[in-house]
């Protein structure tokens, strides 16, 4: 498919700024998250009033800002970022985007043409280079005129599935010379599976004795959550979340749900040890975080896989994948399947009860946040050690309810719940980690600039628990670096403008987290948990 874009029945030249906003009207991109220099000054040069600005302190927050607004609305989303130096500082967010497969048209100032060829102060030399390989497409525009076209193109790539962030370099002096305007045009995004091998799935899944179904993120990201839903229940198979998945993409309180597949090959292998079929759908086979033996490919049983990234089909190994985007491929597979006469598996044991102590334990405060929110409110999880709790006690019943970030990488949650609440004006729980929330801790400025309905949950274990686990599942002893004390949250929060407050007590919990979940605005809850009680998986 061509990504030539139109200019047939234009109007005549404008300049390219002109150009590129009229462009970006047209693909309802109207809000523009940003941290400006003067490489950027051409294109911020009376801004106009039907757009948006919305300024991050720092560029890994404009990106992963973005992010997040990408992700809630389903579109692409524009971040304008300064020279190399601000790319540079991006670069993490931009890895975690990638990773996420999210939607972003990234552009960076370049210094003027005229100066480039004498090594000037914020020129950026081989500007297309630096976000590579962790963008789908980069360009500098030979002409200026090109400029409008580089970004329907950087657009079109973006959203082209499987998704994720495309770059343009503009030189600052290309905003007032003259263009034709760009006039966007029609693209189907999605692709249907190849029919004979859909059939053969059907077949298989009707012949199996003990299916099983793992979902992987592009079923929340591409809307086909209710379609999983109906699959699972027509098969009256099990369904796993796929490793490090960062969707939620079956509700958690389903009968049919049977937990979240860990990253480690062992415990994967041994909880899929009796299904004699495994359905992968939106998802790579398998997400690994630690080397390890991983027997579920030697066990027998016959692996599927519905994809969409060409990548992940490459790589799948002792698998039969099927290539398309999600809904059509569940759709059709939904046609073929009759309903099965197999007896449903055995529920998933609940959660025990926690119980309130001090120090507060990790499972206590997902417990309480669990009873205190409403059933329309977002989670973005970043704890990675107190994850496994939040699995257990604050179970994520519908579609685009849950977002963490898929690249491992810290820095994500905070402004990437900021651009949620921005998209969606509902309310937005950030469950975060005091190490986490140093990562991009700045982005509480823009939360309380914008009075987003944003409740930040830190929990606060005094150090990077993470890591600490790994220590152990690795027998690392007496590594330095994992402790972090002395950080004042409130006080950090407060300086930004965000209300606060400091729980210590698990007597407090629940009356924190109700006042909290209450505030119109952003408001941080900074709780002090037991640090002997979080794990990875």
């Amino acid at each position: 498919m061509t990504l030539v874009v139109s200019t047939e029945g234009a109007a005549g030249p404008v300049s390219v700024r002109e150009a590129t906003f009229g462009l970006l009207r047209a693909l309802d991109m109207t809000t523009v998250f940003g941290n400006p220099g003067s490489t950027e000054l051409g294109f911020l040069d009376d801004w106009p009033a039907d757009f948006r600005y919305v300024l991050a302190l720092q560029e890994a927050s404009v990106v992963a800002m973005a992010d997040g607004y990408a992700q809630a609305t389903g579109r692409a989303a524009f971040a304008n970022l300064h020279s190399a130096a601000g790319l540079g500082n991006a670069l993490g967010s931009i890895f975690t985007a990638y990773r996420n497969q999210t939607p972003l048209v990234i552009t960076a100032g370049q210094q003027a043409r005229s100066l480039l060829t004498l090594d000037p102060f914020l020129g950026a030399e081989r500007a297309t280079e630096f976000p590579r390989p962790y963008v789908k497409w980069a360009a500098e525009p030979a002409r200026a005129e090109d400029v409008p076209t580089a970004i329907a193109q950087a657009y079109y790539m973006a959203m082209q599935r499987p998704r994720g962030p495309a770059f343009v370099s503009i030189p600052s002096d290309d905003w007032g010379r003259m263009t034709l305007p760009v006039a966007p045009r029609k693209v189907a995004w999605d692709f249907a599976p190849d029919a004979g091998l859909l059939a053969e799935l059907a077949q298989a899944i009707v012949r199996s004795t003990k299916p099983a179904f793992v979902l992987g993120a592009a079923v929340d990201r591409e809307g086909a959550f209710d379609l999983a839903v109906r699959l699972a229940e027509r098969a009256s198979a099990p369904v796993w979340e796929a490793p490090a998945s960062s969707r939620a993409n079956f509700p958690q309180d389903h009968p049919l749900f049977a937990g979240f597949l860990p990253a480690i090959p062992e415990r994967l292998s041994h909880l899929l040890r009796e299904n004699d079929l495994i359905v992968v759908i939106g998802a790579p086979v398998f997400t690994f975080h630690v080397a390890g033996q991983a027997d579920v490919f030697r066990s027998g049983a016959s692996i599927y896989q519905i994809v969409d990234d060409v990548t992940a089909a490459a790589q799948a190994p002792s698998t039969t994948t099927i290539l398309g985007t999600m809904k059509p491929s569940l759709a059709a597979l939904l046609e073929l399947l009759p309903p099965s006469t197999r007896s449903r598996p055995a529920l998933r044991p609940p959660a025990p009860l926690a119980m309130a102590r001090d120090p507060i334990p990790i499972d206590f405060v997902m417990q309480a946040l669990s009873a205190a929110i409403s059933p329309d409110t977002t989670v973005v999880e970043e704890a990675p050690s107190h994850r496994p709790a939040m699995q257990r006690f604050l179970p994520i019943r519908s579609s685009g309810a849950f977002y963490t970030m898929a690249s491992g990488g810290l820095g994500y949650g905070l402004p990437a719940a900021a651009g949620i609440a921005l998209a969606n004006r509902r309310r937005v729980v950030c469950v975060i980690g005091d190490g986490s929330a140093m990562y991009s801790i700045q982005a509480l400025w823009t939360a309380a600039r914008h009075e987003l309905p944003l409740t930040v949950v830190v929990t606060n274990n005094g150090g990077y628990g993470a890591l600490k686990a790994f220590s152990k599942l690795m027998r690392v002893g007496n590594a330095p670096g994992m402790e972090l004390p002395g950080i004042d949250l409130p006080s950090l929060a407060k300086a930004f403008g965000c209300k606060s407050i400091r729980v210590d007590r698990a007597a407090d919990v629940a009356h924190a987290l109700s006042g909290a979940l209450r505030e119109p605005g952003p408001m941080v809850v900074d709780i002090a948990v037991d640090p002997d009680t979080g794990d990875l998986y």
